[in-house]
């Protein structure tokens, strides 16, 4: 199979292609060759790769420049996903698009997850421009598959475990605040490319949550993964009103693998379990990433 992954710089483009390239033939675009907002490229690119199957891993997803670039977070956000998703149209080829926890507004009652039948309600513009991305998928293509993911981790990219890492490094003296009235599912994006896989194998369609097992606060995840990377810290619970942010992020970020599970595809699995896996993985090399940044 051809596969086309939009994106493919990013942590979770770099694992599907890490997933993906061993039984197919599996390419990676991203910024300058390909550029999802403009309906040129994006038909030039998929006329170029030919793909059987589109991944769109591309995404603007800094949650509060979103607040002051609202125009930039829909272009990249929801015009995007309708110019793959119409380009896969043309060419009968199937889309997966990847979108957020942040769709809702986190006010269900813990510990309580969203389903899929749940109704989105978004708190910032960055949810708001997913779940328009969402909606413009299903408006513009039949064969798509639509997978809500949440805190996502991996070793490409930017995320906030390797930012955690880097304050503590950088000063194991210095007490850092982190938020722990706010849960959610952190998610390995090597565990999420390979889920992507099975949905794919299994010929899937519609829309899946797709997130680990269990849940915990942003302060947890912190203090669990600084314990398996033995490095020396002061992290320190605070509340989300202690620690105010230009976009306002949901309560209740916990989404229940319902699909998944009552499909008997579900292959995610414990939070704790995949930071383990994580670290063991990758320890060496996170510390490597990180004194390179700070010039060590």
């Amino acid at each position: 199979m051809r596969i086309l992954i939009c994106g493919g710089n990013g942590q979770l483009g770099r694992d599907c292609h890490r997933v993906f390239q061993k039984n197919n033939h599996a390419s990676c675009l991203d910024l300058p060759q390909l550029d999802i907002t403009d309906p040129g490229s994006v038909r030039s690119g998929i006329t170029a790769c030919s793909p059987d199957l589109v991944i769109n891993c591309a995404a603007f997803t800094n949650v509060d420049k979103c607040e002051t670039e609202k125009a930039l977070a829909f272009k990249v956000n929801a015009d995007g996903p309708a110019n793959l998703a119409r380009a896969c149209s043309h060419i009968n080829a199937r889309l997966i698009h990847v979108s957020t926890d942040y769709v809702f507004d986190g006010k269900k009652e813990l510990p309580a997850s969203y389903s899929e039948t749940d109704v989105p309600a978004p708190l910032s513009v960055y949810g708001q421009s997913k779940l328009e991305g969402e909606n413009q998928v299903k408006q513009n293509t039949d064969r798509y598959i639509i997978v809500r993911t949440a805190w996502l981790y991996g070793a490409g990219g930017g995320n906030f475990l390797k930012t955690m890492l880097g304050l503590s490094l950088a000063d194991p003296e210095r007490e850092i605040k982190v938020v722990n009235d706010q849960f959610g599912s952190p998610t390995w994006s090597l565990r999420l490319a390979l889920q992507i896989e099975k949905l794919v194998n299994v010929n899937a369609q519609g829309l899946y949550h797709a997130t680990s097992q269990g849940y915990c606060s942003w302060y947890e995840l912190a203090a669990f993964f600084l314990k398996k990377m033995e490095v020396p810290h002061r992290i320190v619970p605070c509340s989300t009103e202690a620690f105010p942010t230009p976009a306002m992020r949901p309560e209740n970020s916990i989404l229940g693998n319902h699909r998944l599970k009552r499909e008997n595809i579900n292959i995610m699995t414990g939070w704790r379990h995949c930071v383990e896996q994580f670290v063991s993985r990758y320890r060496r090399e996170l510390f490597e990433e990180i004194k390179q940044n700070m010039n060590l």
